[in-house]
């Protein structure tokens, strides 16, 4: 379960976390939401999972508004800039969660050409477009802001595989570009990556006791990471607490990577 964090808030804050039907998103909305944050969150086809997570969020008395996006469609993003400007106004923080699933249910029986092209066209392309939109959003109205990117430990070490090829050249885009973008817009607008290692999402479902164990031992700290861990390393970042820290890759790994 996901709980408040001591000494970080983001009371008075308007936050947007893509791809928030479970996972990583889910627990980066609602602790987020829980930290004083006014949410909106976005789903691509779950959207069931994403008013499951809403529910947690007015369940405890916070705001949440629900909205479609698909970063493979074009015009995505500024379809999803109007329908923000209608119903909550501006936003203080843009989490850029969403991403195409390789690993498990449907996107694992995937061709190696239709992966690279998913990956590609949601997680690099969809990013650096939504970065730029959430840019232009920050300055439109006349306001700083927070981006923040979702990259992958293990683009600066490389692991062995099909899969992990394929995620290291779309996360490995979105570290460099990130740090790229946050030299273009400081000092009004702070960016950052954070940049997941082993955690307990569908694919530690789906991976065998055997994996579950390997990783253990691979892992300093000794256990997955939730996406719990995840969720408060983003609210840190999205809050004030975080206003000197920008350009930075902050891996929640337990140590795999260091």
């Amino acid at each position: 379960m996901t709980t408040s964090i001591p000494g970080i808030s983001l009371r008075d804050k308007t936050m947007l976390v893509t791809g928030a039907s479970s996972g990583i998103g889910r627990a980066i909305a609602i602790a987020a939401s829980r930290a004083g944050a006014l949410l909106a969150i976005t789903y691509r086809r779950n959207r069931s999972g994403a008013e499951a997570t809403a529910r947690v969020i007015t369940d405890a008395g916070g705001t949440v508004h629900v909205l479609p996006l698909d970063l493979a469609v074009e015009g995505a993003t500024e379809q999803l800039v109007a329908q923000l400007s209608e119903r909550v106004g501006a936003v203080d923080a843009w989490v850029n969660n969403a991403g195409a699933d390789i690993l498990t249910g449907e996107g694992k029986s995937l061709t190696r050409r239709q992966k690279l092209d998913a990956v590609l066209d949601v997680d690099l392309r969809g990013t650096v477009l939504a970065s730029w939109t959430a840019v232009d959003f920050f300055r439109a109205c006349r306001r700083g802001g927070v981006i923040i990117n979702m990259g992958w430990d293990h683009v600066l070490t490389g692991m062995a595989g099909e899969n992990p090829a394929i995620y290291s050249v779309a996360k490995g885009g979105i570290h460099a570009f990130s740090k790229s973008l946050a030299r273009d817009v400081a000092p009004l607008i702070r960016v950052n990556v954070i940049a997941p290692g082993f955690i307990n999402t569908a694919f530690f479902d789906e991976a065998k006791p055997e994996w579950h164990a390997h990783v253990e031992q691979l892992t300093p700290l000794g256990r997955w990471g939730t996406p719990e861990d995840v969720a408060h390393a983003a609210v840190y970042l999205a809050s004030d607490a975080a206003a000197f820290v920008t350009g930075q890759v902050l891996m929640v790994n337990g140590g795999v990577v260091l």
